[in-house]
């Protein structure tokens, strides 16, 4: 891999400012080890999240992409990974809630070419989610349960994954809502795909963006990903 990126942190942000200046000195040690780049997409924040990665990317490897008319956590990961160049392609919001100090237990298994995805999931055995409220955990095993008969994966709602680049041209990756880790699960098949598990810890600063709207585009994406699943079964039995 000499000459290359191995790595590409992809995090979407909206009014991230003083979370994004509390992640970058943890992903900075987290990514000692490996040639990396962090690419921020942001949704156009106006509390001066883009000043802040800047100055930030005056002294480690950060790129930001500023989005305007645009909003969606899921489509703002989608084009943080197709500008992204690292072998290996990290998804991590940028509140704090997914502990960068996993990084190398995600990043390994790909690079050893022992796995194609790694997931940090709350729903293995050393997971937790302390930093989710009761109603957003039931959300989130609701969410799981609806998702279980597209894949095997138990936590496909998590938002922190590392996937290899080479992957995502298998599918046309269309996502609603949130969910960029179902919708790679579901169209990609990467295999193996890898649960290591994580701690999700309360967010470091910043409110959620979760609300009525993002659940209802989960649901709708969960529907068209059933759809999606079905036809490719029956265009599959009628060509047998």
């Amino acid at each position: 891999m000499a000459g290359g990126l191995e790595v590409s942190v992809v995090i979407p942000t909206l009014n991230e400012r003083e979370a994004i200046a509390l992640l970058a000195p943890r992903l900075a040690k987290a990514l000692a080890r490996y040639q990396y780049e962090v690419v921020v997409v942001d949704d156009a924040s106006n509390d001066g999240t883009g000043a802040e990665v800047q100055k930030i990317a005056a002294h480690h490897p950060w790129r930001l992409y500023v989005r305007q008319g645009e909003r969606g956590l899921a489509s703002a990961v989608l084009l943080g990974m197709q500008i992204a160049s690292g072998t290996v392609i990290v998804g991590i919001d940028a509140d704090g809630s997914h502990p960068p100090e996993i990084l190398p237990s995600l990043i390994e298994p790909i690079l050893a070419g022992s796995a194609e995805m790694t997931i940090a999931s709350r729903h293995v055995p050393g997971g937790a989610s302390p930093g989710l409220g009761g109603s957003r955990r039931a959300i989130s095993w609701g969410g799981a349960l609806l998702a279980r008969p597209l894949t095997p994966v138990k936590d496909p709602m998590s938002g922190y994954f590392a996937v290899r680049r080479d992957v995502l041209v298998r599918g046309n990756l269309t996502p609603l809502g949130y969910k960029i880790v179902l919708e790679i699960l579901v169209k990609c098949r990467p295999s193996p795909a890898v649960e290591v598990p994580f701690v999700f810890a309360p967010r470091s600063a910043g409110t959620s963006k979760l609300g009525s709207g993002e659940i209802g585009r989960y649901l709708r994406h969960v529907g068209r990903l059933y759809a999606w699943t079905l036809g490719g079964r029956r265009r599959a039995s009628t060509t047998r």
